[in-house]
């Protein structure tokens, strides 16, 4: 199960991509223009960073579309993986990192620390893909009752958001239970084992441990009111100096999206494959965390500034944020308007 978890860690896959150029004459096929030449973009590399291995990205990356959109402009690929959102924030901060898919609260957090970047895009809708989940056949029937038990969560992820706002809404304060700090790879031994009660988690774990019967879902977004979307965004400067680069991410990102969307079956078969899984999980996982790519909506930065207020009033986060000053769909609109007329993946 560990590992299986670890493996589908990626599966409702968030991204990263790093440095680009662009100029005056269209590359054939980027929608970029070369002002420049050549020698704009000697050395560059453009790095890809996911949360696990599998899913979206990987059917991206085994058929190269990345590398070759990218590659007519004479700028190269690397991939990279992570657990979680807060390891990506990190690296972009540190500039080894241009792009990153993440949840709600790393960018909140990124925002407060004084890391430059724009969300550029919605990655999921965020209403069921973060839960607190219970071992199947747990006393345990509402959040309330989780006074005084273990609960395991990735400090500074969306679930962690999620579990605090829980807490709040059943009138629990964070000391009166034992929060135990666990990346996804520890937390499930840990939750298998019984070492903790209970575990604030996103997709993959949710499905992977309710459809094989191990955990039920205590408390989900849906049952909260409390979404929980996610996020790609692009480090600050990158934009700034490669506004066009930015777009034609965005714009191989929605043809792969497309891609998965149109061959569901060919999908979750890849999928499945590739994590030893069972069909009907992979396609369990999707239902209830289809991706999108999507502008974010006035309605969303509402929800997001309402998580980004809660975490500084519990001084979770340093300074309090304006988060509709990091929102910028310009990006998305172009690269959706040239999507439409590409051929189809």
């Amino acid at each position: 199960m560990r590992k299986m978890n670890v493996l589908l860690a990626g599966l409702i896959g968030l991204s990263i991509l790093v440095s680009g150029c662009a100029s005056p004459t269209a590359a054939p096929g980027t929608g970029v223009s070369q002002a420049g030449g050549a020698d704009k973009y000697a050395g560059l590399t453009v790095k890809l960073g996911v949360q696990g291995s599998s899913g979206m990205f990987r059917k991206a990356r085994d058929a190269g579309w990345f590398e070759d959109a990218f590659g007519k402009l004479g700028v190269k690929v690397e991939w990279a993986e992570f657990q979680s959102g807060p390891p990506m924030t990190e690296a972009m901060a540190s500039n080894r990192l241009d792009f990153a898919g993440l949840g709600n609260m790393p960018v909140i957090a990124a925002q407060a620390a004084d890391i430059k970047f724009s969300i550029i895009s919605q990655a999921l809708e965020g209403t069921n893909n973060v839960a607190i989940i219970v071992p199947k056949g747990s006393a345990i029937q509402s959040i309330d009752q989780l006074k005084g038990k273990k609960v395991a969560v990735a400090k500074g992820s969306n679930a962690f958001n999620f579990l605090y706002r829980g807490l709040e809404q059943a009138g629990l304060k964070a000391s009166e239970l034992e929060i135990i700090q666990l990346q996804p790879d520890e937390a499930q031994p840990a939750f298998e084992a019984g070492k903790v009660d209970a575990w604030a988690t996103w997709d993959p774990s949710i499905t992977l441990n309710t459809l094989t019967g191990k955990a039920t879902v205590l408390a989900d977004g849906a049952k909260l009111g409390v979404l929980s979307p996610s996020f790609y965004i692009v480090r600050q400067q990158f934009a700034d100096k490669y506004p066009e680069l930015v777009t034609l991410y965005l714009k191989v990102l929605e043809q792969t999206r497309v891609w998965e969307a149109e061959h569901t079956k060919e999908a979750y078969e890849k999928y499945a494959g590739e994590n030893k899984a069972p069909a009907a999980l992979i396609e369990a996982i999707y239902k209830r965390s289809p991706n999108v790519n999507i502008p974010v909506t006035k309605e969303v930065i509402a929800e997001l500034q309402k998580t980004a207020d809660f975490q500084y009033s519990i001084q979770n986060i340093r300074k309090q944020v304006d988060v509709s000053k990091i929102v910028h769909n310009q990006y998305l609109e172009e690269a959706l308007k040239q999507a439409a007329q590409e051929p189809k993946k």
